[in-house]
């Protein structure tokens, strides 16, 4: 359903907002030095909106020396100084709230209901958890283990972290990247995608609105190959964290292994959505539409593959198809849109070639197409559902990354599992079912890092995010995220005052 209605005139104007350029050092805007330009386009039309200088190795070297010179003083202020300092910053946000949804919604496409509600509030509430986290920085213990020693452990920061951000959540994965670095002690240098620059580059001009100091936070806005490489290259950052495709985190953890970084890996992902026979079947087709639509798909927790046994399959396939097409797609600055463009006239076709190619083993239920009329100039595509694949196709273990659902029916519970076990990620899933032993099987079998029971796709800042497989390692989000970003030292004195330890006969002398 295309949605006709009228978008609201101001919608961000980037290119006055960052007339000084897309690369933030220091604590200031400033242009790229690459000599190359790349424009921030509007998918939802087609125009472009802001272009800029691309930064290249100067830059991040730039970014890396700010960076390394305001480390010193920044892991040695205390947890409740970082502390103060991050629940400025979120008040900040909260004041700039609609700054940052309109930005968001216009370089990456987002309906504004999505930015305002979801992407901005969940920001929002990752600063303030970390701000409470900053003063929580425990380690184990002291106590005297051998008898002679007390032992005890420091958890200290690592140093200048240097971080790749991708394009589909711009805003929450820098927050994602930034916040436990920061609140750990670390300081940061953040490359987000070339594409979807505009909030990465406002969250770090609020934390420094709010007093953080410069340097601290850098952001870097260049191509992958020279400024992503570089910096995860560079001898003075002493971890990567990367969130992206699988295929080019491997780039990114051969380019790591060279200098043998701490390295923090977020990648693809295929969720599954397990229903069982006793499952409220209205609700998980509501929780397949909306888990597989979020953000027109873009998600790598997104639902991909919903698994339905038997006898609720025909039902889940005619409820979640009758739910999809009153899905609205429009401006995503207009009211009552419900789905906005994809990133891209790029990642459209990419979708399109997928489901397109399906229609030779596989009925497209519905969708499948791009709109016409007054949205044949964005990246739309239409929600689709797809049936009778094997569970060995393309559409089936590849990921689409756009607002496709494909659905397999299945018989026993073990087929079920085994199933959603089938491909080679695992970063999300979630089962249907009112039996609390059959869900809870599942949640035990299932290989991934969430999984959610009769819900899908909602997060939390005090739970961790991440995968298992060749979703990547490590987490983001949670006290379970400064396991990535702080050393463990272990301190041990000698309670004796001996000259000659006992331990030292098996070296010289005897007892």
């Amino acid at each position: 359903m295309d949605n006709p209605g009228t978008a609201t005139p101001d919608r961000f104007p980037a290119r006055e907002r960052f007339a000084d350029g897309a690369q933030f050092i220091a604590g200031r805007l400033t242009k790229g030095t690459s000599g190359r330009h790349h424009s921030v386009v509007d998918p939802a039309t087609g125009a472009d909106v802001y272009t800029y200088e691309l930064a290249g190795k100067d830059d991040v070297d730039a970014a890396v020396a700010a960076a390394r010179d305001a480390f010193p003083g920044w892991a040695s202020a205390t947890p409740g100084e970082r502390s103060d300092a991050l629940h400025r910053f979120a008040a900040v946000v909260a004041d700039r709230a609609e700054e940052f949804a309109r930005a968001e919604s216009l370089q990456c496409g987002k309906p504004l209901k999505l930015s305002r509600e979801f992407d901005v509030p969940g920001t929002i509430d990752n600063i303030a958890f970390f701000a409470g986290a900053a003063r929580h920085l425990q380690g184990q213990s002291a106590g005297e283990y051998s008898g002679d020693h007390t032992s005890y452990i420091r958890r200290e920061p690592i140093g200048v972290v240097g971080s790749i951000a991708p394009w589909n959540y711009p805003l929450q994965m820098a927050a994602w990247k930034i916040l436990p670095a920061i609140a750990a002690g670390n300081t940061i240098v953040l490359k987000p995608a070339e594409l979807t620059p505009l909030t990465s580059l406002l969250f770090a001009e609020a934390a420094t609105e709010a007093g953080i100091p410069d340097g601290v936070i850098n952001i870097v806005t260049g191509a992958g190959r020279e400024a992503g490489e570089h910096l995860v290259g560079h001898p003075d950052v002493a971890m990567t964290s990367f969130t992206g495709s699988t295929a080019v985190g491997k780039r990114v953890a051969e380019i790591a292994t060279a200098t043998v970084k701490r390295l923090h890996l977020e990648l693809g992902g295929k969720a599954p959505f397990l229903v069982f026979d006793d499952a409220d079947v209205e609700a998980a087709a509501h929780g397949a539409v909306a888990g597989a639509l979020i953000n027109t798909g873009q998600d790598c927790t997104a639902a991909t593959r919903a698994y339905v046994q038997r006898p609720l399959y025909e039902a889940f396939v005619e409820k979640t198809a009758a739910l999809m097409a009153t899905v609205r797609l429009g401006d995503p600055f207009a009211a009552g849109t419900d789905l906005g463009p994809l990133i891209s006239h790029t990642q459209r076709d990419r979708v399109a070639g997928f489901v397109d190619r399906a229609r030779a083993y596989a009925d497209v239920v519905t969708g499948g197409e791009a709109p016409q009329g007054e949205l044949k100039n964005g990246a739309f595509y239409r929600p689709t559902l797809i049936t009778g694949a094997s569970q060995d196709s393309e559409v089936v273990q590849s990921e689409i990354f756009g607002p496709v659902l494909v659905v397999l029916p299945f018989d026993s519970d073990d087929e079920g599992i085994r199933l959603a076990n089938d491909t080679p990620y695992g970063l999300a899933a979630s089962a249907w079912s009112r039996d609390v032993y059959r869900a809870n099987r599942a949640t035990r079998e299932i290989k991934a890092g969430c999984v959610w029971v009769n819900d899908h796709i909602p997060i939390l800042s005090e739970m961790p995010h991440g995968g298992h497989k060749q979703s990547g390692f490590g987490k983001d989000m949670s006290a379970y995220s400064f396991e990535e970003y702080t050393q463990i030292k272990h301190v041990m004195f000698d309670n004796t005052a001996v000259v000659r330890k006992d331990w030292h006969r098996t070296i010289f002398g005897d007892r």
